[in-house]
């Protein structure tokens, strides 16, 4: 059984991806667990060195034993600068971040810091012209579909989890270095369903598509007669990406093979399949994290 301390984490949200809406509710979803305390700091939607140094303090009072801090593209100033006063205090840090992170995947190892690249997480269709409010809303709506339902989200929640047990059993921690792209679909998903699978495979590369659409879109076209057509194009293909997706799940419901892991109070997680049955203690994922019999 896993001891029951406390193990605090802070989460530090710069500016916004589709991971971080949730982000911190993944850890505890029913609002029941006894083994952690979460605190969220964040500088909204925007991305500043100047917000990053005003925030990042307040999330730093709370004393965290583990930080994960998210946001777009991790390179770029703001971002860099949580991972530099990060790094420097030595506390376990997660970095969560989009595609064009992966670029300085050395870098963040230089600092003793994990991460963790979400590359079907797409940059949105940013134009004045096109989004709004509305649209914004909608399409992080359909990315957060897709990154839950491709089992994404499950192995976020699970590399952080594997760092809280080691903390709480006094463990050496491992901070992962995981680049998500659509082979953590194919190799390490729940899908028991192969056609399953592949849909889920399928609304991950449509995911990481319009993230290069966007980015076409939004830095390189310069005539609105161009680039308004491309962001309305990247938002129609996270829609029937989103689709895509539930119709993944919809297949593993049919044959009642979707499998669900829910966090018990004490923070062991836990498995099923059928709808029916209780969840029980997936030991043989404890033991391989431990590597306790």
């Amino acid at each position: 059984m896993i001891n029951l301390n406390i193990v605090k984490i802070g989460v530090f949200k710069c500016g916004n991806i589709g991971t971080a809406p949730l982000l911190e509710l993944l850890f505890d979803e029913l609002a029941e667990r006894e083994d952690i305390r979460v605190r969220v700091v964040t500088t909204g939607s925007k991305m500043n060195v100047e917000d990053v140094e005003e925030a990042l303090p307040k999330l730093l009072e709370f004393n965290p034993d583990l930080v994960v801090s998210i946001s777009p593209n991790a390179a770029i100033p703001g971002p860099a600068k949580a991972r530099e006063i990060l790094s420097s205090k030595g506390l376990p840090t997660i970095v969560i971040s989009d595609a064009p992170a992966k670029k300085i995947a050395s870098e963040i190892e230089k600092q003793n810091l994990g991460y963790i690249i979400v590359m079907g997480d797409p940059l949105i269709g940013a134009r004045r012209e096109f989004l709004d409010p509305l649209e914004m809303s909608i399409f992080n709506s359909n990315v957060i579909k897709i990154l839950a339902a491709t089992g994404i989200f499950r192995t976020i929640h699970q590399e952080v989890d594997k760092v809280i047990v080691a903390l709480k059993e006094g463990l050496t921690v491992t901070l992962p270095r995981l680049i998500l792209d659509t082979e953590c679909i194919r190799d390490n998903s729940d899908f028991k369903n192969p056609y399953a699978k592949a849909k889920a495979m399928a609304a991950y590369e449509l995911a990481k598509r319009v993230a290069e659409i966007d980015q076409k879109a939004c830095f390189m076209e310069k005539e609105r007669e161009k680039y308004v057509p491309l962001v309305a194009c990247a938002h129609e293909i996270i829609q029937k990406a989103a689709e895509l997706a539930e119709e993944a799940r919809e297949i593993e419901k049919y044959t009642d093979s979707l499998t669900r892991k829910p966090h018990a109070k004490d923070g062991r997680l836990l498995t099923k399949t059928g709808l029916i049955l209780s969840p029980t203690f997936d030991e043989e994922t404890y033991r391989k994290w431990t590597g306790k019999q």
